[in-house]
């Protein structure tokens, strides 16, 4: 940690509580730290020990190094944001928590806005390089990665590595609508 601004890791341990919908007090009560040293530690990011850092990165599933280093892991499979639940998030290696599609770091390709039919036949299922961005808009979609399928309602999101063989299609009686990007 000797070549990294203490400053720095702090700023990435408030990114991912932002992220993560922690506010400063509901996190410090979970660490069990008062809130004002707590405070402290983000606000002036000069004193945090070590441990409270292991301990964040456990809390949050991410790995320690991250926080430390900030490179992200490579996106090896996907992470799925449930609407409503955004202290209870689905992690799988190699996530990564810099996770809104605008700070991938790479080029972003215009949003797009997928309508499905329910007599809609399901995607083909394709690969591609980058990272993809699905938010559901309307009604439910079922994304398949691999051989998983997961149903995603209105307001869920998930981030997915597209070399993955993917796709997605309407499920129920309803359109669907949703938002993808694509960070190249």
């Amino acid at each position: 940690m000797s070549n990294t601004p203490i400053s720095e890791v702090a700023q990435r341990i408030k990114e991912l509580r932002d992220v993560c919908g922690y506010t400063v007090e509901e996190l410090a009560k979970e660490l069990s730290i008062p809130v004002e040293v707590y405070k402290e530690y983000e606000e002036k990011g000069d004193n945090i020990p070590i441990s409270v850092i292991y301990q964040i990165a456990n809390k949050f599933k991410v790995d320690f190094t991250e926080i430390i280093t900030g490179v992200s892991a490579k996106l090896d499979t996907y992470q799925l944001v449930r609407e409503g639940e955004g202290k209870e998030v689905d992690r799988y290696p190699g996530y990564r928590f810099l996770d809104l599609a605008h700070k991938f770091g790479r080029k972003i390709m215009q949003p797009l806005l997928v309508t499905l039919d329910p007599s809609d036949k399901p995607a083909s299922l394709v690969s591609h390089s980058g990272q993809e961005f699905n938010m559901v808009l309307e009604g439910s979609v079922a994304v398949v990665i691999e051989d998983e399928e997961l149903i995603l309602n209105k307001g869920d999101t998930i981030y997915f590595n597209p070399n993955l063989k993917h796709g997605q299609r309407c499920v129920g009686d309803k359109k669907a609508v949703f938002l993808t990007m694509i960070a190249e």
